[in-house]
């Protein structure tokens, strides 16, 4: 294999009422709030090594869609030539790469789409 997952980096949730969310997230599960980005309302919350983003959605969540936006899995190494061509390999589509927070900060990260349709984010390593 020319990648492997270390963990897992991040859910992202789409939730109806971020109020009574962030309570249960904070209050009930103990998580604590690291980082806001008000443009998009997302929420995001350390859950050990990893992070539960919050999002709003706009209403209550799609039951097709579920309320599940995105997971994304930490890899290592992130070589985006070789990521591509094994995807490819296996007839899975990748998207651009970008920088993106995860739960140990900004690094490069692609989606690709697992055979149900989820979205799959792969996230690299922090870069300095």
């Amino acid at each position: 294999m020319m990648f492997a997952i270390e963990g897992l980096d991040h859910v992202v949730l789409r939730v109806a009422h971020m109020p009574r969310a962030l309570r249960f997230y904070r209050d009930v599960l103990g998580c604590h709030e690291e980082r806001r980005v008000a443009s998009i309302g997302l929420i995001q919350l350390r859950a050990g090594a990893s992070l539960i983003d919050l999002l709003p959605a706009d209403g209550a969540p799609d039951a097709e869609a579920g309320n599940m936006d995105h997971f994304a899995l930490r890899i290592e190494p992130f070589d985006e030539t070789a990521l591509r061509a094994h995807l490819s390999a296996h007839g899975v589509e990748a998207g651009e790469v970008a920088r993106r927070y995860g739960a140990q900060g900004m690094g490069p990260s692609m989606y690709i789409s697992d055979p149900d349709g989820n979205t799959v984010e792969l996230k690299g390593p922090p870069l300095a």
